[in-house]
């Protein structure tokens, strides 16, 4: 049986949403099926700095990006860490973003991905954590784009929505 959907308030996620701009993709792939490089490609989209980081595609360019091998070998401050990665691999992870300097504001696990103990580690030296959740689909609730699809977005205004930046973009909806 899987864990109960962990809770953070639309305010939480999109303080963090505003807030980064520099995200390093751990655990990219190359393969346009696969959610990590769907979720790259949208996040470019959106104006977002997105590094892909993996070790057997360092040194190559995906979707226009430089890939690294490892959070380390990123030449440039990072706003956050999004894992693309197994929970397994989440110590190790936020052991290595600990490390930087500057250190990230925030980590953040894709959808399934929990680790109580690196988390705790993290929030501990300062940065937000987010698991078990998409920036994309966040990103995507909480600007309404999901509600074009027909998926309720829980959002509801009949004032016609302002045009942002990047591909089919209204941007995040203002706080309420």
């Amino acid at each position: 049986m899987s864990a109960a959907p962990l809770a953070y308030p639309d305010a939480t996620i999109r303080d963090v949403l505003d807030g980064v701009k520099t995200i390093a993709l751990v655990g990219a792939s190359a393969k346009a099926v696969r959610p990590s490089y769907f979720v790259l490609k949208y996040l470019l989209a959106k104006g977002y700095r997105v590094i892909p980081v993996n070790p057997g595609l360092a040194g190559q360019d995906l979707l226009g990006q430089r890939c690294y091998a490892d959070l380390s070998s990123i030449p440039e401050p990072i706003d956050m860490v999004d894992i693309f990665r197994g929970a397994d691999a989440v110590p190790g992870i936020v052991d290595e973003a600990l490390s930087l300097n500057p250190l990230p504001k925030v980590i953040w696990m894709q959808l399934g991905i929990r680790h109580e103990e690196a988390a705790a580690k993290a929030e501990a030296a300062g940065l937000t954590v987010i698991m078990d959740r998409c920036p994309k689909i966040e990103y995507a609730r909480l600007s309404g784009e999901i509600g074009w699809n027909g998926i309720n977005s829980r959002v509801l205004s009949s004032k016609k929505p302002v045009m942002g930046k990047g591909y089919q973009s209204f941007g995040l909806n203002p706080r309420r």
